[in-house]
């Protein structure tokens, strides 16, 4: 029996170790929420512009995956018009635009965790 109640009371200050790494953990959770809200607001105020088309079409968003803006160049919508394409190649360029500030946005988010860490 007292071996047997040695391995118990072993097991137990294992488990007390393990709380005293868990409550050190948790202890650190303000400051990781401190830490995350402000990588948030830095990235809320980036701005990404994507381009398509040769940058005939540009989007701009912000670290918040919001599209911003959206601007098309004269040039491009009157060759769009004059194609008789039906808005195809307009819409085309915007998903591509939009698309490519998107990618942006990721990379910027993954570099400022990174960052972070």
């Amino acid at each position: 029996m007292p071996a047997r109640s040695a391995l118990y009371l072993a097991g137990m200050f294992d488990q007390l170790k393990g709380m005293k790494q868990l409550a050190g953990m948790l202890g650190n959770l303000g400051d990781m929420k401190e830490k995350m809200e402000a990588l948030q607001a830095e990235l809320a105020a980036q701005r990404v512009e994507g381009q398509a088309g040769g940058g005939a079409v540009r989007v701009t968003a912000n670290g918040n995956f919001e599209v911003l803006s959206l601007e098309i160049d004269d040039a491009a919508i009157g060759a769009l018009g004059a194609g008789g394409t039906d808005g195809d190649m307009a819409r085309a360029l915007i998903v591509g635009a939009t698309n490519d500030a998107i990618g942006k946005v990721r990379e910027l988010a993954k570099d400022s965790m990174m960052g972070a860490m």
